[in-house]
């Protein structure tokens, strides 16, 4: 559990329980800033897209936010014009309880697709949600959004611009129907240093690419799926010039790809965090096709699941995955055991080691295709018999 000071100026976090969920545990959450914010948001590319994304789209057009409400427990999805009216519903009762405007709340959900939201719960909710408002609250919210997740999921980074510090501190929840196409299911951004909307859309598109979208635990993207970055000022720290750009950006690229692999190391019922990485492709776009395909076979999962050393499934999947190569120049690496070279398999003596590399929980499979300079590389877990169990029943 995350319990450094937070040194965020300005902002605040909240997290109670309304019942939204029926296991008694916190399910509403808030972000709110003293001043209002820069705004920066990418959303899922799912053609069904809740009613709280689709808000949010609108409202972050005109750059500014002061607070993020979300819930876990439904996912306002599926739920027709209702669930646009319970989603405006919802940021109006953070905004009358903040005394704010309602066009500065943006709202987020979580949980079952197609259930109603129970908006009476939210407001007996909301006034102990602004009450228990703390700089120090962020474990609070960050278990409210949780779903399947087993660990709240935090991570901040400090730096200098002209002499003043500023922070950077992110929460994310994500454990199951991961294989963004943009971004995880929740992820918030909120930092004090100054920056343009412009420039923090672009910084955050660039930096989810490079974290968010080389994840995958099931092949599945969500329809909720919002990453949004906030930025008040309150350090005194600005980010203007294109070196303080580049420094900003290093640091938000560490944030988001440390939450990135907290949520695949989270994957539900995984034991195992592995990084697929091709390269010799003929573009990166090659590299990411069959990285891509590898990380998601559920052939490959299940394999590093049993520790079972079956290279013939990772081959076969970067075959099927639209990319030309030819096979007999492939190398197949487990860290630092040959397993496969020229297209054909090391023997008994390399699947022996690689069986141990295959028990660790951490470890990367390169495939080398040994045609170009093409390189790319996805975060991916294993598939257990937990997994099926928790999707399994996962409504009741």
């Amino acid at each position: 559990m995350y319990m450094e000071k937070i040194l965020c100026r300005g902002f605040s976090f909240s997290g109670v329980v309304s019942g939204l969920k029926k296991n008694s545990q916190k399910d509403l959450g808030l972000i709110y800033s003293e001043v209002p914010t820069s705004i920066a948001g990418v959303f899922t590319k799912n053609r069904v897209q809740a009613a709280p994304v689709l808000l949010d789209r609108e409202r972050i057009k005109k750059g500014l936010c002061q607070a993020v409400i979300a819930n876990s427990g439904s996912a306002n999805c599926c739920t027709g014009d209702q669930g646009m009216k319970d989603a405006i519903s919802e940021a109006k009762l953070a905004a009358s309880g903040l005394n704010i405007s309602e066009e500065l709340v943006l709202v987020a959900s979580t949980g079952v697709i197609g259930k109603p939201l129970a908006l009476d719960k939210i407001e007996s909710a909301v006034p102990a949600l602004v009450k228990s408002l703390s700089p120090s609250g962020i474990n609070d919210f960050a278990q409210a959004i949780m779903t399947t997740d087993t660990v709240p999921k935090i991570v901040s980074r400090n730096g200098n611009i002209g002499g003043s510090g500023f922070n950077i501190t992110g929460v994310a929840k994500g454990a199951g129907m991961i294989c963004p196409d943009m971004a995880t299911m929740l992820c918030f951004v909120c930092t004090d240093a100054e920056a343009s909307p412009g420039y923090l859309q672009e910084a955050l598109a660039s930096s989810v690419d490079k974290s968010f979208n080389r994840i995958t635990i099931d092949g599945d993207t969500s329809t909720n799926d919002t990453v949004l970055v906030m930025a008040n000022g309150m350090s005194g720290a600005s980010v203007k010039s294109r070196s303080e750009k580049e420094y900003f950006r290093k640091l938000l690229d560490e944030v988001l790809m440390e939450l990135a692999k907290m949520v695949v190391k989270d994957g539900e019922g995984a034991t195992k965090l592995v990084d697929v990485i091709v390269e010799g492709a003929s573009s990166v776009k090659d590299a990411e096709k069959i990285a891509k395909t590898v990380a998601n076979s559920n052939l490959v999962k299940t394999a590093l699941f049993g520790e079972d050393a079956n290279w013939g499934r990772i081959f076969a999947a970067a075959g099927r995955s639209g990319v030309k190569f030819d096979p007999g120049l492939v190398d197949i690496c487990f860290d630092d055991v040959l397993m496969v070279k020229n297209g054909m398999g090391c023997g008994d003596a390399a699947e022996r080691e690689v069986t141990k590399v295959l028990k660790k929980s951490e470890f990367a499979i390169t495939v080398d295709l040994k045609t170009g300079d093409g390189k790319a590389s996805v975060l991916t877990c294993d598939f257990s018999i937990d997994y099926v169990k928790i999707n399994a029943d996962y409504r009741s």
